[in-house]
């Protein structure tokens, strides 16, 4: 089992821990918590870097290594950062590898402030953000022991 860890700041008082831990199958269980968010959906992608010089806004665009439009989770047309969404205020496994060359080891994990329309909201930016309004907090994912 590959282990790798994100933790989630900003300057809008927004923060969390995410874990990864992918199987010997390839499945990714992604869990965590998150604060400081308002109730509801918030889009929630895996971002092509790992660079947080320039707060959330220097982590590029979503991760894509095979040029697909954005979309769910469970779709076979998607981004490979493509997460979904986070609920908040109501109280995983994703094939993400942290192996390999498409590994999301070095990116960085990003939560949004609106909701991701999972690419089917017919707005301009659903088939390459998913709508999913501002960065509103970001980390990069590491290794963990």
């Amino acid at each position: 089992m590959v282990k790798a860890v994100a933790v989630l700041n900003s300057n809008e008082g927004v923060c969390g821990t995410i874990y990864f831990a992918e199987e010997g199958d390839g499945s990714t269980t992604v869990t965590g918590s998150l604060s400081g968010l308002k109730p509801g959906l918030h889009g929630f992608h895996v971002h092509a870097l790992g660079d947080t010089t320039n707060g959330c806004m220097s982590t590029g665009p979503h991760f894509n290594p095979a040029g697909k439009e954005h979309g769910a989770p469970e779709d076979e047309n998607r981004h490979a950062g493509d997460l979904g969404n986070v609920i908040v205020g109501e109280d995983g496994m994703y094939y993400i590898p942290l192996t390999g060359s498409n590994s999301i080891v070095g990116r960085a994990v990003v939560v949004h402030a609106d909701p991701d329309d999972l690419g089917k909201g017919g707005h301009e930016l659903s088939k390459s953000t998913g709508n999913a309004g501002g960065r509103v907090a970001c980390g990069v994912i590491g290794l963990q022991g």
